[in-house]
C-alpha cells in the first residue's frame, strides 16, 4: 500500500460509520469528538481489517495524509497502537503492522479461544430481541459481503456481529483484551480469506443466532469458538505454506 495516495474516508466502526456495533460514544451527539481520538480510531480500523499490509512499512506523513490529520494526533495513534503491538516502528519515520508467526498465532489463538466464549457466554444472561434484532442485521451484512467478494465489508460486518454481541458481556476489561487481540489477528485475516475465502466454511453466526433464541449460553460460546477457529485454522495453513 502506498499510505499517501488516497484521500480519507469514513471506516466502519469509527466515529460516524454507522456500522451496527460501532464504538462511536454515546455523547458525541452533543460534542464533538476529540481529532485525536477520531484519527486514532480510523487507524486502528486501518489496520484492523487490513487496509494495512503486514510487514509493509509506511510512512507517517503517509498516514498524515491518508487520514486528513496533523502530525500531533497522528504521532499520538502510531504511539498508542504501538504499545498495544498493532504496529512497530521501523525507522526512517516509517511504521509497519507485524507479520504473523507461527509462535504469534497460537498465542493469540490461546487468548482468542479463552476469552471470546467466555464474552459469548456471559452475554447470553443479557441478550434481548432487539439485540438479537442487531446481530441478525450485522451476520447478514457478513452473508451479503461474502457473495459479494469484498473483503474489507466482511471483515467490519464480521467485527460488528462479535463485538456487538461482546459488549452485552458487561466484562469490560476481557472486551479491552479482545480488541487489542483483534488489531492482531485482523490484517492476518484479511490476508488468508483473500486467498482461501470462507463461503465454504460452515456458518457459526447461525448457529450462533440460534443458540441465543434459544437461550443456551454453552451453545452460544460453542459457536463463537468455533468461528475463531475456523479463522486460526486457514491462518495456520497459510503459515505452513509460506503464503502469509
Amino acid at each position: 500500500m502506498n499510505a499517501g495516495s488516497r484521500k480519507p474516508e469514513k471506516r466502519p466502526g469509527t466515529p460516524g460509520a454507522g456500522t451496527p456495533g460501532s464504538r462511536t460514544p454515546a455523547a458525541a451527539k452533543d460534542r464533538k469528538v476529540p481529532s485525536h481520538e477520531v484519527t486514532y480510531a480510523r487507524l486502528r480500523d486501518m489496520i484492523l481489517y487490513g487496509h494495512l499490509a503486514p510487514g509493509q512499512p509506511v510512512t507517517i506523513q503517509g498516514l498524515i495524509q491518508d487520514l486528513g490529520a496533523g502530525m500531533t494526533p497522528v504521532r499520538e495513534a502510531i504511539r498508542r497502537l504501538t504499545a498495544e503491538g498493532a504496529l512497530l516502528p521501523q525507522g526512517n519515520r516509517r511504521v509497519a503492522v507485524p507479520q504473523m508467526t507461527p509462535a504469534m498465532l497460537e498465542q493469540v489463538a490461546f487468548a482468542r479461544l479463552t476469552i471470546e466464549p467466555k464474552l459469548a457466554e456471559l452475554a447470553a444472561a443479557h441478550l434481548s430481541p432487539r439485540l438479537i434484532g442487531r446481530l441478525e442485521l450485522a451476520d447478514g451484512q457478513v452473508n451479503a459481503a461474502i457473495g459479494a467478494g469484498n473483503i474489507p465489508e466482511y471483515l467490519a460486518a464480521n467485527h460488528a456481529f462479535h463485538f456487538a454481541l461482546y459488549e452485552a458481556s458487561e466484562a469490560p476489561v476481557l472486551v479491552d483484551i479482545a480488541r487489542s487481540l483483534w488489531l492482531r489477528a485482523g490484517p492476518s485475516l484479511r490476508a488468508v480469506i483473500g486467498r482461501y475465502g470462507r463461503a465454504a466454511l460452515p456458518d457459526c453466526h447461525s448457529e450462533a443466532l440460534g443458540a441465543m433464541r434459544a437461550g443456551d449460553a454453552a451453545g452460544i460460546a460453542a459457536a463463537v469458538g468455533k468461528d475463531i477457529q475456523q479463522g486460526v485454522d486457514q491462518v495456520r495453513q497459510a503459515l505452513a505454506e509460506g503464503t502469509l
